[in-house]
């Protein structure tokens, strides 16, 4: 998928875990999930240059479930160190475990899928052979981020329906 694909959707699933723990969570996924993204993503990632061009290729340094986990908590250490500071409870440090499955579920969808190792060999898997281009794939996955966007906003207002208004 596009990495603004991966970006939307991540923010997505942050924000709606995080909508239950604090009231500035829109600001922490997006944080979290841009920088986890571009991690995975930027490490993950080589270029083999051939005769005819260059070729994108994915490698299992970042594309894997159980690395991507740790890619992807690498963002919130820094939250973490000033959660510990300010004497808050680093929740949020457990929360971002969900960025790397988030942008595996997301890449497992596409032609070149997530390394699993199989018989002690890396080995491609995907559920779907999508282009990471494809307009409907890139689509579905950032209008699911837009609506878990939209209910974690929803989330929020249960603090109000302990006052009652009289008229």
């Amino acid at each position: 998928m596009r990495l603004a694909t991966h970006y939307v959707f991540t923010t997505g699933v942050l924000a709606l875990f995080f909508s239950y723990f604090t009231s500035y969570y829109l600001v922490l996924a997006g944080v979290l999930a841009v920088a986890g993204n571009l991690i995975i993503d930027g490490l993950g990632h080589k270029e083999i240059h051939t005769r005819r061009g260059t070729i994108p290729t994915r490698t299992p340094l970042t594309h894997t479930v159980p690395r991507s986990v740790v890619w992807g908590m690498l963002p919130s250490i820094p939250f973490f160190a000033l959660g510990l500071l300010v004497g808050d409870f680093p929740w949020f440090l457990l929360l971002s475990m969900a960025i790397g499955p988030s942008h595996m579920l997301l890449d497992v969808f596409t032609e070149a899928g997530i390394y699993v190792k199989r018989d002690g060999k890396w080995r491609r898997y995907a559920l779907a052979h999508f282009r990471y281009n494809n307009p409907l794939a890139n689509g579905v996955a950032i209008l699911l981020g837009f609506l878990m966007l939209v209910l974690s906003l929803h989330g929020s207002y249960h603090y109000y329906s302990v006052y009652k208004y009289f008229l």
